[in-house]
């Protein structure tokens, strides 16, 4: 029986005109399904008796199924999901005052193998398909309440630039189905650069954040192997030419090392790396695991290192780490994959 997420808005609507139906039933079914979160065309009201029997004898509203919920003594939430092939993601719901972001994932697995990253060490098993990202907000807003996620991004398991056709599709679902803001959903890249072209080109202009992580290939390289591909010169001249719009900025990501690339002379090559770029900077203390070779920054070095940076003019934040006791943080999901 045809999943119906599956189908984009076109594939929709032509569907229900072989089926007889006004266009109107069209937009009528994308509300319900991607605005009301029904799960089944039987729910579906404004449909009359005899269409959604006729509909539902065909066609189903697919769902990722919530296998296991975690709770963080901080707020946040995490959420194991079964796809319909048995496997699994997470994702994980992160509260900050008025806020509460929903952090997505984009594939199982993923192939950067980014060594400060514990997702990295189970490789790619497949990418997710835009039905699938997007699921993971209807369904989180199933469990906690439609409404309540006030931001989107996707930072969970995988590169999602590296499955950039699914994520585009994935995105002008939620701005277009969902009306959901663009300026509340970000992206987040470890920097690979040819799915950034094509996202530029056909997606929502959400707001982008790049993982960084180093002012040096040797280093770069170490931490992050599409460095290899994309090295420094080339990503940073691609972000000068980035189209952003107005009062925009990209955000830069530095997870900061023990002794690796958190040194004054790294706050000082950032900056001249970054400079004239319009760019916020997010410095995330490393959140440790047995497996990944790496400790985490004293915290009065961080401060240190985002002082240098502030004083040079830019907007520098310390990320609070968040739901470590629950594996939730960043670098940390996993999805029971060993």
């Amino acid at each position: 029986m045809l999943n119906l997420k599956k189908l984009s808005e076109d594939e929709i609507r032509d569907l229900l005109r072989s089926e007889g139906l006004e266009n109107y039933r069209a937009d009528q079914l994308i509300q319900w399904i991607y605005e009301r979160h029904t799960s089944s065309i039987e729910e579906i009201t404004v449909f009359s008796r005899s269409l959604r029997n006729k509909l539902s004898s065909k066609y189903r509203i697919g769902a990722i199924t919530p296998i296991h919920e975690a709770h963080s003594a901080d707020g946040t939430r995490k959420f194991l999901f079964e796809l319909e092939d048995g496997e699994t993601v997470e994702s994980v719901l992160i509260p900050d005052g008025n806020r509460l972001t929903l952090c997505i994932s984009s594939q199982v697995g993923c192939a950067m193998g980014c060594r400060f990253c514990v997702t990295g060490s189970i490789g790619l098993k497949r990418n997710l398909s835009a039905w699938e990202i997007v699921d993971q907000f209807i369904q989180v807003e199933r469990l906690i309440g439609k409404g309540m996620v006030t931001n989107i991004v996707l930072m969970g398991m995988g590169e999602p630039l590296h499955n950039v056709i699914e994520v585009e599709e994935a995105l002008n679902r939620m701005v277009s189905f969902m009306k959901i803001s663009k300026r509340r959903i970000t992206l987040s890249t470890s920097g690979y650069l040819k799915g950034l072209e094509h996202l530029t080109a056909a997606a929502p202009r959400v707001n982008l954040a790049v993982s960084l992580n180093a002012t040096d290939d040797r280093t770069r390289t170490s931490l992050m192997p599409v460095n290899r591909h994309y090295p420094l010169k080339t990503l940073i001249g691609r972000l000068r030419k980035y189209p952003l719009e107005k009062r925009r900025r990209i955000t830069i990501e530095y997870i900061m090392l023990d002794g690796v690339n958190d040194s004054l002379q790294d706050a000082e090559k950032l900056y001249k790396l970054l400079k004239g770029i319009p760019v916020k900077i997010n410095l995330i203390p490393f959140n440790p695991s047995p497996s990944i070779p790496y400790r985490p920054s004293p915290p009065e070095r961080i401060y240190r290192f985002q002082e240098v940076l502030i004083k040079k003019g830019l907007t520098v934040l310390v990320r609070k780490s968040k739901g470590g006791d629950i594996l939730a943080a960043c670098g940390q999901l996993k999805a029971g994959y060993k």
